[in-house]
């Protein structure tokens, strides 16, 4: 992926001036090099660092823009990078065998994931406490993450895929999963949900749902025809509840 150079700019957070520093980030997991995007709050002291996990389509401003919502509420946001940095995918096609390689190879997936998680320690305002998050593909990844066993302080999907894959389970996870849902999504529909909330409790895992009713898939995408506005608001309120108790 082609990036531009460092894009520093300043967001109003609360009463205060925030100044807002983002810059993409190289990295490196096995022998291949990613490119992910990081965004801090050069006037306070982080609150916790966040990894964002992309949609199916890689990474685009999209994540950039969720990673400056959150270093302006004061958090070290990390968007990584799950694709390669040489992958800069514009069609479905092209979506959907990157995505559907990452599925059909779950090893090379959870090393990719674990292999950012580690790299986080080394980003510009790098904290001990972290929580993953992701929407739609990025929100299965953050459900890979944890069947992983992950070491983390919480993990948040949006819109996510929700199937457990076969030879899978919860029993590794060791910290809580938010899942923000709509009732009309068809593609991973209340039947899927109520079978992972099954599979938590059953796990012990602490969890929490928030069910958006009559919202499809895509809610939190800005433009998507899928794009509720409630429900992203809603969502996003959720997250800050979320990352206030885990952080």
């Amino acid at each position: 992926m082609i990036r531009s150079s460092l894009a520093t700019l300043a967001l109003t957070a609360t009463a205060a001036q925030a100044e807002i520093s983002a810059d993409y980030h190289r990295y490196t997991v096995g022998d291949r090099e990613y490119e992910g995007y990081v965004a801090t709050n050069t006037a306070i002291d982080p609150k916790g660092t966040i990894l964002i996990v992309h949609d199916w389509d890689g990474m685009t401003e999209y994540e950039e823009r969720r990673a400056e919502m959150l270093a302006a509420l004061g958090y070290t946001a990390f968007a990584i990078d799950v694709y390669g940095a040489d992958e800069d995918p514009q069609s479905v096609d092209e979506y959907r065998a990157l995505s559907g390689a990452m599925y059909s190879d779950r090893d090379a997936f959870r090393m990719r994931l674990m292999g950012a998680i580690e790299e986080a320690a080394n980003i510009p305002g790098a904290t001990d406490t972290h929580v993953m998050m992701g929407y739609c593909f990025g929100g299965a990844a953050v459900l890979e993450a944890a069947r992983a066993g992950a070491d983390l302080d919480g993990f948040v999907s949006f819109h996510g895929g929700l199937g457990t894959p076969e030879g899978q389970d919860y029993s590794a996870t060791s910290a809580p999963i938010m899942l923000f849902h709509g009732s009309a999504d068809p593609v991973s529909g209340m039947a899927d949900l109520a079978s992972l909330l099954d599979q938590l409790q059953s796990a012990g895992v602490d969890h929490g749902a928030q069910v958006f009713g009559g919202a499809r898939h895509s809610f939190t995408v800005y433009g998507s025809s899928d794009y509720d506005l409630d429900a992203d608001q809603g969502s996003w309120d959720g997250l800050q509840s979320f990352l206030d108790a885990q952080l």
